[in-house]
């Protein structure tokens, strides 16, 4: 898929703070019945990737309430079950929700359930995941790029060591979300021919299977016998760290993504040599422009210039944002300046030391 990206303007992320249900329930903040036409949904995927919760319902719920006062966010997460997840998406259409922001747990499965929503007159927009079906317009990274990011990280960890016969383990997503299969072509297009990609699984986003993924391949290859890993997002590195632990094996390069305050604190630590940064504020604002710009039945291709092609074969106007890369280099110059998160967050007793080496203080 060729895409074209649009640079994010730089990020001044103040970190708002909202009550935030339990996953899976449904929240309707307001208390409207959504019978009116001010109503937009938001539907998550799961509650174990820590940025859902924590910064894009946030973020989103207070971007739309500055653009449009009146309106109503009801709000669901899946909780990791697509089937859930459409049940949730049927419930907003019959109280008469008129957008739907979506994260799909299943980017196919959803696909009924959106042309369902549209059918009945819901416009759909998707959110960080691009679901199949006829969906109004798409806000995310550009996550080849971001694949591409993670496997240069891995690339500049290892220095001199990247080699074509280093032999580098490699975990990648759930291949139920579109993403993960762009981030894995990003980084093969970064890897292939500069090292060995030896073994490779996915980890279904999930950190116990990754460790147990990881394990499996210390077995096959040989502890001394890996130069480095990549792991496709945070959360799973987190289990494969436990594992490269678990097994003495130290000093080896160990990617990640979504910047959360976990990794954060593994590269300071050196458990973790990179992580990609998606700065999740103008990602929600920019999905919150375009769902009260569809409800208000305003122009949206002032906002979405791009365009990409869902696994259904739909052409969907897109926004995409820019990652960046992180390591312990930049820490500073990314997410403490991006107020994602402050140094006292970050450099907690058991990471004082680490920090004060890393010039974070």
């Amino acid at each position: 898929m060729r895409r074209v990206v649009i640079g994010a303007t730089a990020v001044s992320m103040a970190l708002s703070i909202a009550a935030c249900g339990k996953a899976g329930d449904d929240d309707n903040d307001s208390g409207s019945s959504g019978s009116d036409n001010k109503s937009i949904g938001l539907l998550l995927p799961d509650s174990v990737t820590t940025r859902y919760e924590k910064f894009d319902r946030p973020f989103f719920e207070a971007k739309v309430k500055e653009l449009c006062d009146d309106c109503d966010v009801q709000y669901a997460n899946a909780a990791a079950d697509p089937a859930k997840q459409a049940q949730q998406m049927s419930s907003m259409v019959t109280k008469g929700v008129k957008v739907i922001v979506v994260s799909a747990q299943d980017s196919a499965a959803i696909k009924s359930s959106i042309q369902s929503a549209v059918d009945k007159g819901v416009k759909v927009i998707a959110y960080d995941r691009l679901a199949q079906g006829p969906v109004s317009a798409y806000v995310s990274f550009d996550n080849v790029k971001v694949g591409q990011l993670q496997g240069e990280a891995l690339l500049a960890s290892l220095g001199d060591k990247a080699t074509p016969k280093a032999k580098v383990v490699m975990i990648n997503g759930d291949d139920a979300d579109p993403n993960a299969g762009q981030f894995k072509a990003g980084a093969h297009k970064a890897l292939d021919g500069k090292v060995d990609i030896a073994y490779e699984q996915s980890g279904l986003w999930k950190d116990t299977v990754a460790a147990q993924k990881m394990s499996a391949a210390i077995t096959q290859l040989g502890a001394k016998n890996i130069a480095g890993v990549y792991s496709a997002n945070d959360g799973m590195a987190g289990g494969i760290a436990n594992t490269l632990k678990g097994a003495k094996i130290s000093g080896i390069p160990l990617t990640g993504q979504d910047a959360e305050l976990a990794g954060i604190q593994r590269i300071v630590a050196g458990t973790q040599s990179s992580t990609v940064y998606k700065a999740f504020k103008p990602q929600a604002d920019a999905a919150a422009q375009l769902a009260v710009n569809l409800l208000e039945g305003k122009d949206i291709k002032s906002l979405a210039t791009s365009e990409v092609t869902s696994g259904s074969g739909d052409k969907v106007p897109a926004q995409l944002l820019t990652p960046v890369s992180v390591t312990k280099a930049n820490i500073n110059d990314t997410v403490i300046k991006d107020k994602l998160y402050t140094v006292a967050e970050i450099c907690t007793a058991e990471y004082a030391a680490a920090c004060k080496a890393a010039g974070l203080q």
